[in-house]
């Protein structure tokens, strides 16, 4: 296994390291336990570390296979995985603890659902459907988002008393609609589709 698809593959075994650095532990448990009652206390940014140390090895495994020719088909499976499984249990974790909207994760994990169902459709019939530019930008909005609320606005309540993370999660929402409906736009008719 090469270096690009050993990165992808921590990428993904930093989500439950992720999942359970969040604070969602139970009263009873966290009163009994030191390490709980301070991860309860320090847990969410304890998670947004490991989120972000996440999300931006998905630039470097791009960048090593790229650069040392060491792209795959692995890769290529496992690395837009990787990156839809560490948004969605990002998302998920925060509508329960209400700092999202429910109906922003529904959006944003849907589009995701059905962008890979396009592309599941376009690999069996051995059609290659590149990412494009606003996938990218997407996707940095998406992680800048989520990164925001789990540190609660940090830095930006030093600043302002404007609820900057939500702002930036509406606009990673919007970006991701909008991806999505490129996406669609641009390879739905080469896609052989009986209807």
């Amino acid at each position: 296994m090469n270096l690009a698809n050993k990165i992808t593959i921590a990428r993904i075994l930093l989500i439950p390291v992720f999942i359970l650095l969040f604070p969602l532990y139970p009263d009873g448990l966290v009163s009994k336990s030191a390490m709980l009652l301070h991860l309860d206390a320090y847990g969410i940014y304890y998670a947004a570390i490991v989120f972000i140390l996440a999300s931006a090895t998905d630039k470097l495994d791009g960048h090593i296979a790229r650069k040392y020719n060491q792209v795959t088909n692995i890769g290529k499976l496992l690395d837009p995985l990787a990156d839809k499984l560490l948004i969605a249990a990002a998302l998920i974790l925060m509508v329960s603890e209400q700092m999202i909207y429910t109906w922003i994760a529904v959006a944003i994990i849907g589009r995701e659902m059905i962008i890979t169902g396009i592309r599941m459709v376009a690999a069996s019939q051995k059609i290659a459907l590149q990412a494009d530019q606003f996938g990218k930008i997407k996707m940095v909005s998406q992680v800048v988002a989520i990164a925001a609320v789990l540190l609660n606005n940090l830095p930006f309540r030093f600043f302002t008393n404007m609820a900057v993370d939500q702002i930036l999660m509406h606009v990673a929402l919007i970006l991701t609609i909008y991806s999505g409906y490129n996406y669609i736009k641009k390879n739905f008719r080469l896609l052989k589709l009986d209807l």
